[in-house]
């Protein structure tokens, strides 16, 4: 088996100590997991992609995480290539809470195995592809949340995916059925350039812990390369590029 040096190298990825070190942790402890379910949730342009062989660091890192786990133990989607409408709002509508309630369980057995998925906008439009990630989740014991720190949150994709989830809380909290989500292990490793990075990841470990979900505080890193919020110089960009904290070769961290 080759080492996290090697594959984050094989990856094209360098890291500071402190961080590779975070990251071995959090490896050694989904190492223990027969199921785990990465969800990389940051992006790039097709011309980018295309023209610079361009991806995401959080994306390369959770390609790192399958690598060491293993494909056979280890599932990773990458979100934003996925169809998935935006949270309809039904836990405040003027009807009342009636979000993830029984009569929006999706019928279909090839996109509801579990028989848990039970969401409006899954319901309400054929094509939303949440199911490619619900499946899996609930055949998981530990599922990552990885992508990037944008204006000082959490980027948009892994917003949107938050808050399509929110049923899950909903049914234990609110509807006062079972926690189905109560023995699913969870953890968020997200990369930043300049602002708030680790209190996105304090928040978001709230957020699961609220949702049901079992947080692991090894699975909960966050990379930033300066503290100075006010530098948005092309320099800082540049260096940050250059950085033996976390580079992707020549390509823009984020």
């Amino acid at each position: 088996m080759r080492s996290l040096v090697q594959l984050l190298e094989a990856h094209d990825l360098t890291v500071d100590s402190k961080f590779k070190k975070q990251l071995e942790k959090a490896i050694k402890h989904l190492e223990t997991k027969d199921k785990v379910l990465l969800l990389a949730t940051s992006n790039r342009g097709a011309y980018t992609a295309k023209e610079f062989n361009d991806k995401a660091k959080s994306t390369r890192i959770g390609e790192v995480i399958q690598e060491r786990l293993g494909a056979h133990k280890c599932t990773l989607v990458d979100v934003s290539k996925l169809k998935i409408y935006s949270c309809e709002g039904n836990v405040s509508s003027n009807q009342g809470n009636h979000c993830g309630t029984r009569d929006c369980k999706i019928k279909d057995p090839a996109k509801n195995p579990s028989g848990h998925l039970r969401c409006w906008a899954s319901y309400n439009n054929p094509d939303d592809e949440l199911w490619k990630i619900t499946t899996p989740l609930f055949e998981s014991q530990a599922v990552v949340f990885l992508g990037s720190i944008r204006w000082g949150q959490a980027n948009a994709i892994y917003q949107k995916l938050i808050e399509r989830l929110d049923w899950i809380e909903n049914r234990h909290t609110t509807l006062g059925e079972r926690n189905i989500v109560k023995d699913i292990e969870t953890g968020f490793i997200f990369l930043g350039q300049n602002w708030n990075g680790a209190e996105v990841v304090k928040t978001q470990k709230k957020v699961h812990e609220f949702s049901g979900f079992k947080p692991v505080a090894e699975l909960y890193l966050n990379w930033q390369y300066t503290d100075d919020v006010y530098d948005e110089s092309k320099d800082s960009y540049k260096d940050a590029i250059n950085a033996l904290d976390n580079i992707f070769e020549s390509k823009p961290l984020l």
